[in-house]
């Protein structure tokens, strides 16, 4: 049954010329039959550049919009309307848009996990792969808001001296994560490699022995001697650096090794089913006012451009 519906999804992507992407949280059949498997920087750059008629975003709806904004004349359609994001939800445009009216001489970092109305109030879109460098390419006394996770926001502090105004935002997968669990997991595998992703808080980053984004630790854990590694994200990161590592080992850091707590609810709605049935009916596809689009491609592009500037990307 499986491998019919992987063998229906790989011919309707042929004859509908549908250009897959999928982020590397999804399940790892999902992943297998995306045409990229990505971060959000990555999945950015893949949109930009793709000429099929047809892009089908494996990911959460934000992911599908930033895809509609960058190619506003292809259809974008994803799995589940219901695959949301914790974080985005805990940025709303009216609150948000209020929170900003109280920094008048700010510019706005936003983190590219925002929906698009979040976007159109920002001037620069960041990644966690890009968040350093950009926020180190502003002169040092250019105030900044950084929203919405403010745990990415307080790690580019840290790392950068920068005083940025974080807005209160989290993502509730990495914000579960705390140091007294950490700890108690290191002590369990003290020869293992702790890396993290920055949008855990910054008592279990303090305890990591690498902090980088999803694509940053894949590269990490490929390119290091080390065969043991702790891994504080969430799960789907596992299957691509075990296909990348068959010699290596992975331990997710998690509350409760028993279940797969670090399994992100919003990414994990999409299903094999759900992307055969969005192929089949091309649903369900994201629109979104012209005005938007237009508004919110402004900061994506300087991200782009600031990330070409600095060599991050070709």
């Amino acid at each position: 049954m499986a491998a019919d519906i992987k063998e229906k999804i790989l011919q309707l992507k042929k004859q509908k010329d549908v250009v897959i992407l999928g982020h590397y949280y999804q399940i790892p059949e999902i992943q297998d039959i995306s045409d990229y498997v990505g971060d959000s920087l990555a999945l950015a750059q893949k949109a930009v550049e793709t000429d099929k008629s047809i892009i089908l975003f494996c990911g959460v709806h934000f992911m599908g919009e930033t895809a509609k904004i960058l190619n506003p004349k292809k259809k974008v359609i994803i799995p589940d309307l219901n695959a949301g994001c914790s974080l985005a939800d805990s940025c709303q445009y009216e609150e948000f848009k209020q929170f900003k009216a109280q920094y008048p001489n700010h510019i706005v970092i936003s983190y590219v996990n925002c929906s698009a109305k979040i976007k159109t109030l920002s001037d620069i879109i960041c990644t966690s792969g890009n968040a350093l460098q950009i926020v180190n390419s502003l002169p040092k006394n250019q105030k900044i808001i950084f929203a919405p996770d403010k745990n990415l926001g307080g790690y580019i502090n840290r790392m950068t001296g920068r005083n940025m105004v974080l807005y209160h935002g989290s993502c509730e997968v990495h914000d579960l994560l705390t140091a007294e669990y950490t700890l108690k997991m290191k002590q369990q595998y003290p020869n293992y490699v702790m890396i993290a992703h920055p949008e855990c808080n910054d008592a279990v980053l303090q305890l990591a022995d690498y902090v980088g984004s999803t694509q940053g630790m894949i590269k990490f854990v490929k390119e290091s001697k080390e065969k043991n590694f702790l891994v504080a994200t969430e799960n789907g990161i596992l299957h691509k650096l075990q296909n990348d590592n068959p010699d290596k080992n992975f331990v997710v850091v998690t509350q409760n090794p028993s279940c797969a707590c670090n399994d992100c609810r919003h990414m994990k709605l999409n299903t094999m089913e759900k992307v055969l049935a969005s192929l089949e009916e091309e649903k369900y596809e994201i629109n979104l006012d012209e005005q938007i689009i237009a508004d919110a491609r402004k900061p994506i592009e300087k991200m782009l451009e600031i990330s070409k500037k600095l060599g991050i990307i070709k």
